[in-house]
């Protein structure tokens, strides 16, 4: 008799306090999301693949920017198979808006490809317009295995 009340309070005490340590207040962002990116004042982003639902030969991939000062950015991509695999490739892709677009324009692109090992990446310091948001975009393939990876917009001032 005496577990089960205890019991009882257990659960009325659990019961009762979830308002005090489950209630947060949801705050609107701060910076707008074009195409699943948010539009980011921050100096660099990474952002890494999309998991698949099959395949042994990719481990991993990511997309990666820096803001390097203005009119400057770093940008690029890796990809990482699982184990040395015939072909290992990264194709990079830059896009670019401004506040207020409905989509993201093509910038820039690049592709790289490995034979027999397990990793390849691909990465330039580009001169870029001022005023615009820039991301990388990524396909990464190992063997047939492919997925991709995309940054947020990291913002780039005029120089």
């Amino acid at each position: 008799m005496k577990k089960r009340i205890l019991s009882v309070c257990c659960i009325a005490l659990l019961v009762f306090s979830m308002p005090f340590f489950s209630a947060r207040q949801v705050e609107a962002a701060d910076e707008p999301i074009l195409d699943g990116s948010k539009m980011t004042k921050k100096s660099e982003s990474i952002g890494y693949d999309t998991k698949m639902t099959r395949g042994v030969d990719l481990l991993t991939g990511y997309s990666k920017i820096v803001r390097l000062g203005p009119g400057k950015i770093y940008a690029g991509g890796t990809t990482i198979a699982a184990h040395e695999v015939e072909s290992v490739r990264v194709g990079v892709m830059i896009e670019r808006a401004q506040e207020g677009d409905t989509e993201w324009e093509f910038y820039d692109a690049w592709q790289k490809e490995n034979t027999n090992t397990d990793r390849v990446g691909s990465n330039r310091a580009l001169e870029v317009e001022g005023g615009y948001y820039y991301r990388v975009r990524s396909n990464h393939a190992a063997n047939d295995d492919v997925s991709s990876s995309f940054t947020d917009g990291v913002y780039v001032e005029e120089p």
